[in-house]
């Protein structure tokens, strides 16, 4: 089983009240691992301390495109929280043509390469408009075949079935590049909020047994919305990931 982590955008709306409660709450459910997206205004300094005391660990941050104007404060800042993996992803608008996807995988390619004297990573986090098909391929396997290798996916399961893909038949291909998994559920309906996981259509066992476990570091749970509230959606998340042996927790 792999460590079980949550996006703390799902708790985004409690953090921005009182982001170090939240994350007390986050590591009493039993959580083991953070995945940031952005750190309310607390000094990376103090955020690594906190989650020391709490036990946890941060697996990785989303946020801008690493370039050579910013790549020297992203490092300082993940250096700081003890990450290594950076991720950030495009819109729909940018994903559009095979020449677009071509050049957004230059960019990454470009940020990995600023990444990798720190020994720190570049990942690409993708929505649904990234299996529209342009031609006979999806933007996410144009993109994915002109990227460098060291380019990784952090492969949001729901999106990709949301978007009419696979998540199965994707890690088939992709799992050498997945190290890290965004675990939501839901009903694959239009506009319908998500669902804690496990309660949604997706077939978790399946599609978290298709990864490959030797690549396969983290199981990031990570929820936009939902129609419950959002605190027991993640407990319940939890409950499911570990009694099902999906994943392992702290508790």
């Amino acid at each position: 089983m792999k460590p079980i982590a949550i996006q703390l955008y799902t708790v985004r709306d409690a953090c921005a009240k009182d982001f170090p409660g939240t994350v007390k709450k986050i590591a009493e459910i039993g959580y083991k691992g953070v995945e940031f997206a952005g750190l309310h205004g607390a000094k990376p300094q103090d955020v690594a301390k906190m989650l020391k005391d709490l036990g946890l660990v941060a697996c990785s941050s989303h946020g801008p495109m690493v370039t050579k104007e910013n790549v020297n404060q992203v490092v300082d800042t993940e250096r700081t929280l003890g990450n290594k993996r950076i991720i950030t992803g495009f819109g729909p608008n940018d994903l559009k043509t095979e020449d677009a996807c071509k050049s957004a995988a230059e960019k990454f390619t470009a940020a990995a390469e600023l990444l990798k004297p720190f020994g720190m990573e570049m990942g690409y986090h993708n929505h649904w408009w990234e299996f529209a098909m342009i031609g006979k391929k999806t933007a996410f396997e144009i993109f994915f075949a002109n990227a460098a290798t060291s380019v990784f996916s952090e492969l949001d399961v729901y999106w990709a079935a949301y978007g009419k893909g696979d998540p199965v038949k994707v890690l088939d291909k992709m799992k050498k590049r997945v190290p890290l998994l965004h675990i939501k559920d839901g009903t694959l309906e239009e506009n319908k909020p998500h669902t804690a996981v496990g309660s949604g259509k997706l077939d978790m066992p399946a599609i978290v047994a298709a990864a490959d476990p030797k690549v396969l570091d983290w199981l990031i749970v990570e929820l936009d919305d939902c129609a419950t509230d959002m605190m027991e959606a993640v407990k319940q998340s939890y409950a499911y990931l570990t009694s099902a042996k999906l994943a392992e927790g702290n508790k």
